[in-house]
């Protein structure tokens, strides 16, 4: 099975042109950041994009604006968009952002918002630069000698400063799988107990060293709900950084219908089939996961393959 529609995040690689090969090209990422044409993405310390005052997209800094902020702010190439360098700046603890919003009128907003609103290859433009933006701010010392690090390649990497250390540090991605187990017809779907009332969710966990991703399904499923899970297809991934994960997605049959809690993970798990999941949805007993997430895309698929419904027609009703 393979996804319809591109999750929300991905498909940069159809826009950006990431350009690593150039990240240590000292003299040719010196060009791009002076160039006239170069966009920064701004980043407060906490991670929050500066968005327009009054529309649902970026606030780009121009050549202009750029001048001072590069004298302090930590800037990072991003790639190439339409021959265009881009760069993120991250401000730090000290810089004062509601000074900065009226000198830009703008307004900050985090990942989780923004990434509703914005257009789609701005949304993956701001995950991608958060998720660069969490690591060069957890990542200050080596962790081999204690040594502090200094951001080097663009600030793709971080490098010891210890002479006799000098390792270098790669920015972090944490795989974690999440699936919709089918089993005759019906959909598992399963809810934390601090969620909203009635919300619902497809399964989800971390993968764990030495584990594959079909591996990582069929333990996670069998830990939370207690169902055993038998053929695993991959379905479509999502960057998801908040702060540093990559949802892989994926489709799964249940060999048997039998649920039972585990781990504690859950406060509850049921079998939904098309109609029940109507039903509920119209009478406000269930609410989908967020359509930010590659859960709402998971289900919404599922939706449509197996009783040709669509989902976001059903959560408008």
């Amino acid at each position: 099975m393979i996804a319809t529609k591109l999750n929300t995040f991905a498909g940069l690689s159809l826009i950006l042109d990431r350009v690593a090969e150039q990240r240590d090209a000292v003299d040719w990422v010196a060009a791009k950041v002076m160039a006239p044409d170069a966009r920064y993405l701004l980043l407060d310390a906490a991670g929050d994009a500066f968005l327009h005052h009054e529309e649902e997209t970026l606030r780009w800094l121009d050549a202009s604006e750029r001048a001072h902020l590069l004298s302090h702010a930590s800037w990072s190439l991003m790639g190439i968009v339409d021959g265009q360098p881009h760069f993120m700046l991250l401000l730090d603890e000290n810089d004062d952002v509601a000074a900065l919003e009226a000198a830009l009128d703008a307004r900050r907003m985090g990942l989780r918002e923004a990434g509703l609103l914005l257009p789609a290859d701005e949304a993956g433009l701001f995950a991608y630069a958060k998720g660069l933006a969490h690591w060069q701010r957890e990542t200050r010392f080596c962790a081999r000698c204690g040594a502090p690090v200094q951001l080097v390649s663009s600030g793709h990497r971080a490098q010891c400063t210890n002479g006799d250390c000098g390792r270098l540090h790669f920015p972090r991605t944490d795989a974690a799988i999440i699936v919709i187990v089918e089993h005759q017809g019906a959909c598992l779907l399963g809810r934390q107990a601090g969620w909203p009332p009635g919300r619902y969710s497809t399964l989800a966990g971390f993968v764990e060293p030495g584990e594959a991703l079909e591996d990582a399904v069929r333990r996670e499923v069998a830990e939370e709900a207690g169902v055993i899970v038998g053929d695993v297809h991959y379905h479509s991934s999502q960057p998801w950084p908040m702060p540093a994960s990559l949802m892989v997605g994926f489709t799964a049959a249940a060999l048997s219908p039998t649920i039972r809690l585990r781990d504690g993970e859950l406060e509850d798990a049921r079998w939904f089939t098309p109609q029940q999941i109507i039903d509920a949805l119209a009478d406000g007993s269930l609410k989908t996961p967020t359509r930010l997430s590659v859960s709402y895309q998971l289900l919404s698929h599922w939706l449509q393959q197996r009783a040709g419904l669509d989902l976001d027609e059903l959560v408008t009703r």
